[in-house]
């Protein structure tokens, strides 16, 4: 016989998997009503240009998102400014060169390798090596010196052997051996 309610196994699952489930679906739903059904162009390879160069231009207000996935208005605005010059019969690297140009090289998602920006694209290189450069120097300080490790592995001698038994001898409550 069947229960009721028929979803009783949703009971049983934890609420952080439930929310996560639907934190996941609504973030996905969003991206995709980011681009708005009046927005989108009729011919189909206009259309794909636009978004391709949507996903390369940074939204001005939400910063790490493209303007293809940002919900702002002044998103809205520059996918519809987008679309017009590419209905003019811009090229594509008009229509960037426009944005870039209207707007500085901020909204570049992804910045050109020249020499202003030459740090954006070194430093987390530099950064990585100073950190393996610094680990390996503490690594190095940490690691006991040769001469130590020799100086604790050498055998005792017989005047270290006769201290080391009357030291044992006394914390196990015996007399000191007599040498």
């Amino acid at each position: 016989m069947a229960t009721w309610p028929p979803f009783t196994s949703w009971r049983r699952r934890p609420p952080s998997r439930v929310l996560v489930g639907c934190v996941a679906i609504l973030m996905t739903v969003g991206a995709a009503l980011a681009v708005e059904p009046d927005e989108i162009l009729s011919d189909p390879a206009l259309e794909a240009r636009a978004r391709a160069i949507s996903s390369g231009l940074r939204c001005l207000v939400c910063q790490n998102q493209s303007i293809d996935d940002s919900n702002a208005p002044l998103a809205r605005d520059l996918r519809l400014l987008v679309r017009e010059r590419l209905k003019a019969g811009d090229s594509d690297a008009a229509v960037m060169q426009f944005v870039e140009d209207r707007y500085g090289e901020f909204v570049l998602l992804r910045p050109p390798l020249t020499w202003r920006t030459l740090l954006l694209w070194v430093a987390p290189l530099l950064a990585l090596l100073i950190a393996v450069w610094t680990t390996a120097r503490a690594w190095r300080r940490r690691q006991p010196q040769a001469s130590a490790l020799s100086e604790a592995t050498a055998p005792l001698t017989p005047d270290e052997e006769s201290k080391l038994r009357s030291i044992l001898a006394e914390s196990e409550g015996e007399p000191p051996p007599r040498d």
